[in-house]
């Protein structure tokens, strides 16, 4: 079995007026002393509006969930604590005219004197989902076969429509902010681990970038732990949603194993279309067409249905596809998280808003 963790950035905002809240270290703080969450759990991000989750190595979706649960809980308790709240949502909705601080370690206030534009508009959340692997071969493997349904999973994830006070007219705005650094979006085809380790040993030789942990690719090999890592996808406002994008990236990274092995060649979307697909999703989500991992537009419906019958031997073999299959029918029935901000704010304005993106700790 395919072991699996969640990683989940939240916003600290004011209850009030949704303006981002530079308590993390208060919120720590408090975190820590809760029975429920272990210290290394909770975690500073590069603003100090902006607090990280991180699960431990689960083995089934349920753990998932439930850790999720527990994790939100504990933060948004101790947000609740020292006045403020967790916002769960892939972009800060309005902010202030002043720049949030950024958290005091060398590496961020390094980012910060390099490009101090993009940090003080990294106001983001993603969430970033580990799945293990047996060594780093399987692992460029598994990239390479993986990183053509990227765009996909960005579609199916949306949850930043709004920013400053506006809606920028995207399902994502975190990805466009994203894309601005130097290493970022869909990654390369690599012809092998010698490969992959070569062109990141290049971009580190060339200046550019001072670390690996400045690859910002959407998916990538873990260089801390024995994973890779998906980080294409906006935080999600329900925790099963996280569980839900959990058993996909799995059933897909069992999927491309087994491809693999079989001898059965990958997907090779060029890169530019790639690039393009991914914007189109950012753009669009799954409110109108996708791009197939072939590179032919096609309703997003269906690429969906191809998303699932190219993973559906995998999620049955790993006890998922019960509740895969059926949240992902909830999300075709009720839309993606940016679709409910915009009905949310449409319908009621910014308190609705501010309700729907603060509820998360306490839903599944």
């Amino acid at each position: 079995m395919i072991t699996v963790g969640v990683e989940e950035e939240y916003l600290l905002v004011d209850p009030e007026t949704l303006l981002p809240a530079p308590l993390v270290q208060e919120v720590r703080a408090t975190a820590r002393l809760a029975p429920i969450a272990d210290e290394g759990e909770v975690q500073d991000e590069l603003l100090q509006a902006q607090i990280e989750v991180a699960t431990p190595v689960c083995t089934a979706l349920e753990e998932v969930g439930g850790h999720l649960l527990r994790l939100r809980h504990a933060v948004a308790s101790a947000a609740q604590a020292n006045d403020c709240r967790i916002a769960i949502s892939a972009t800060a909705p309005v902010k202030d005219v002043f720049p949030v601080p950024v958290t005091s370690t060398a590496r961020y206030l390094r980012m910060r004197g390099e490009a101090r534009q993009l940090v003080d508009e990294q106001l983001i959340c993603g969430m970033h989902i580990h799945v293990g692997i047996p060594d780093r071969e399987t692992g460029v493997a598994i990239l390479n076969r993986l990183r053509v349904w990227l765009p996909t999973l960005l579609a199916m994830s949306v949850n930043g429509p709004l920013w400053d006070g506006r809606d920028t007219g995207f399902a994502s705005w975190r990805t466009i902010i994203f894309g601005r650094w130097p290493v970022s979006g869909p990654p390369p085809h690599f012809e092998g681990t010698a490969d992959y380790e070569a062109r990141a040993d290049g971009l580190l030789e060339s200046g550019v970038i001072p670390d690996r942990g400045q690859l910002y690719w959407h998916a990538r090999l873990s260089e801390r732990y024995p994973t890779l890592e998906v980080r294409c996808c906006d935080v999600q406002l329900e925790a099963d949603d996280a569980v839900m994008f959990a058993g996909i990236v799995r059933g897909l990274a069992a999927t491309a194993i087994a491809e693999e092995k079989a001898g059965v060649a990958p997907a090779l979307c060029r890169p530019e279309v790639l690039q393009a697909a991914t914007w189109h999703a950012a753009r669009h989500g799954m409110s109108s067409t996708l791009v197939d991992p072939e590179g032919r537009m096609r309703s997003s419906r269906e690429v969906l249905c191809m998303l699932l019958r190219h993973i559906g031997p995998a999620l049955e073999e790993n006890g998922d596809s019960r509740e895969v299959s059926s949240l992902v029918h909830r999300l075709l029935q009720r839309g993606t998280a940016a679709d409910r901000q915009r009905r949310a704010l449409a319908e009621a304005g910014l308190p609705a808003l501010a309700a729907l993106i603060t509820a998360g700790a306490t839903t599944g």
